[in-house]
């Protein structure tokens, strides 16, 4: 996929959200308050958050698109970072919020009305949440996108909370219709409880991932051996160390140290760094590589001698301790 056409895709997925979560904000708004459950009220807060959530990773995702100037050599891709450890904080004050209003109405219950309204609602919304975070899901794989990828998981978390706050309207309306008389209107407080549950799991492993990536965490290891496994097939490499890898945004990047034949041209090591950078970007897709060459001396510091394939190390290794 082009950049262009990456761009593109990334701002109108997002902008598919926004819409979406403003309808479903206003309707589950409207129609929490007018029969009175505080589960309704708490997914229209969850909404609102999921809603926020969109209108930062527009922001982010614009922001990230644009290329490296001057002051920012590494481009702006933690600006998407930044949106996922944002969206996190916004999750824990909505959750804590919605604990707060249902343990009120735990001790105070209230009796909910015209249920069916609740019902019809958080049916609709698990359905429109369903579509829209599987198209964010989608452009996010595709992209690489931890913006867009925290917004989906926001909408498909949403989808849960809806459905489980759906079945306990569903629970209340057949008691009350089974057992006339018999009220049980605190299961709706406790599904709303359950529900902030479900928003902190979702704000903590966010949170993990996007510090992850502002705090320069390494790529996963799966990706790292791959790299390493890439550079020691790569014909004219004899060693290579210092391997250091780290994500911004949707961009990796990659740098290490080879080591090869000291009597070897200036040209014909320009040409291989090449190849490796090649081979590197078509493994990871948006990768930046830099590498830096060196000349081999068979003297082996003990970074450079586990990767070495050289046949007079393999053999006879001279190992220079504390390089």
């Amino acid at each position: 996929m082009k950049k262009k056409d990456v761009n593109t895709a990334k701002t109108d997925v997002v902008k598919l959200s926004v819409a979406s979560n403003s309808a479903l904000v206003v309707f589950k708004l409207i129609v929490g308050l007018v029969i009175g459950s505080v589960s309704v009220l708490s997914e229209a807060i969850h909404s609102g958050i999921d809603l926020a959530a969109a209108i930062i990773a527009y922001f982010a995702v614009r922001s990230s698109a644009q290329p490296a100037d001057k002051d920012h050599h590494y481009g702006h891709g933690k600006f998407e970072n930044i949106s996922g450890f944002v969206e996190a904080i916004l999750i824990f004050f909505a959750a804590a919020w919605i604990i707060y209003e249902a343990v009120k109405k735990l001790i105070s219950p209230q009796p909910i009305e015209l249920i069916g309204w609740g019902i019809l609602v958080m049916g609709l919304s698990s359905f429109v949440n369903m579509a829209v975070s599987q198209m964010l899901f989608k452009v996010g794989n595709e992209t690489d996108s931890i913006a867009i990828k925290a917004d989906a998981w926001h909408l498909r978390t949403d989808v849960y909370t809806s459905m489980g706050v759906m079945l306990g309207l569903g629970l209340i309306w057949l008691i009350e219709l089974l057992w006339v008389g018999h009220h049980v209107h605190w299961i709706d407080p406790l599904i709303a409880i359950t529900v902030a549950l479900m928003i902190i799991k979702a704000a903590y492993e966010l949170t993990i991932q996007s510090l992850g990536d502002l705090l320069d965490e390494s790529l996963p290891a799966d990706d790292n051996r791959r790299i390493a496994d890439l550079i020691r097939k790569q014909a004219g490499v004899i060693s290579f160390k210092n391997l250091h890898t780290r994500k911004a945004g949707a961009t990796k990047f990659i740098e290490f140290d080879i080591l090869v034949n000291a009597e070897m041209s200036v040209e014909k090591a320009h040409l291989l760094t090449d190849y490796i950078i090649a081979d590197i970007e078509g493994l990871l897709s948006r990768s930046k590589v830099t590498i830096h060459v060196e000349p081999c001396d068979l003297k082996c510091p003990e970074p450079c001698l586990s990767n070495c394939s050289h046949p007079l190390t393999l053999s006879k290794p001279q190992v220079i301790s504390g390089q």
